[in-house]
């Protein structure tokens, strides 16, 4: 139904951290009702500051929206918000709509589903992909778990948050594309590493190496997103590595139960550990660089500066 007189539903959004914060405030932007809730202060502040309601714990979120949105770090976080002391499902009602846009176990996804369902809602679980300039721009791809029906009700808000939208399958489904996709992603920023650390320390001008490497086949929008970060030698995230490294274990995990073999990111999972024990979790996941730079006593940061290869 549409007309001059549509009431735009209110959207509850949970998760205001690099990716949730600037999700939410396309959404306010767009004209919703937006009632948030996070885990720190200052990101509630920041966007009641610019029209959007603050509520006290996910439950009174709930139950003041129509959809409820979640931007969390991993499942535990996830199931806390819905499921625990004061969760949103304490709120849950026939007609009520979930998009959980974390990324976490599809096993977790399809459990969560399951309990909106019964009680008469929906829910969907619609990870993404894009990063933090995908979720500031409104960019990002979203890949959809669920029904057909709740798909339809939640395009006009993946809508203001994404350019790809695609619904993938059922419950869980899009929590499995997603986990292929960070697979994907992970392969890519390592080989990316490799290369532009051979090169540079070979002498040649890291610039043109990746000059030359987007004119071509080896193109990506690894190189294009996160290109100058590795250049640079700053990895302010972004989306950090200690995400990206329980990303994989998702994959890693369903890879088990499917009696799929992933080599190649078993390995980059444990190059992501070792980051992590060094200190260096929070750095953006282009950040991997640094683990192949220690391996090769090299820093591809200076020849940039240094004009190496010049």
């Amino acid at each position: 139904m549409s007309g001059k007189g549509t009431k735009k539903p209110r959207v509850g959004f949970i998760g205001l951290g690099i990716m949730g914060k600037p999700m939410a405030r396309n959404l306010l932007n767009a004209g919703y009702t937006v009632i948030v809730h996070n885990r720190s202060q200052p990101a509630v502040d920041e966007l009641a500051a610019q029209g959007a309601v603050s509520r006290a714990t996910p439950r009174d979120v709930a139950a003041d929206c129509d959809v409820l949105i979640t931007m969390l770090p991993d499942t535990r976080d996830v199931l806390a918000v819905y499921a625990g002391e004061g969760g949103a499902f304490e709120a849950l009602r026939p007609g009520w709509l979930a998009i959980d846009m974390s990324t976490i176990a599809p096993r977790a996804s399809r459990e969560l589903s399951e309990r909106a369902r019964a009680s008469g809602a929906d829910m969907l679980d619609a990870p993404v992909s894009g990063g933090d300039k995908g979720a500031i721009g409104g960019t990002l791809s979203i890949m959809v778990g669920g029904s057909q029906s709740a798909f339809e009700r939640a395009l006009p808000f993946f809508s203001v948050l994404g350019t790809t939208v695609v619904r993938v399958g059922d419950a869980g489904a899009g929590q499995i594309a997603k986990a292929c996709n960070q697979v994907v992603v992970a392969g890519v920023i390592a080989a990316v590493s490799e290369g532009l650390v051979l090169g540079a320390k070979s002498g040649v001008a890291p610039e043109r190496i990746v000059e030359v490497l987007q004119g071509g086949l080896a193109a990506t929008r690894v190189l294009e997103m996160r290109g100058g970060n590795m250049l640079s030698g700053t990895f302010d995230p972004g989306f950090r590595i200690k995400l990206h490294s329980k990303d994989l274990r998702i994959a890693l995990e369903l890879a088990h139960e499917a009696g799929v073999v992933l080599p190649m990111t078993a390995e980059i999972e444990q190059m992501m550990q070792a980051l992590r024990t060094a200190g260096r979790e929070d750095y953006d996941h282009s950040g991997l660089i640094t683990f192949i730079e220690d391996l090769a006593h090299f820093r591809v940061a200076d020849a940039a500066r240094d004009g190496i290869g010049q």
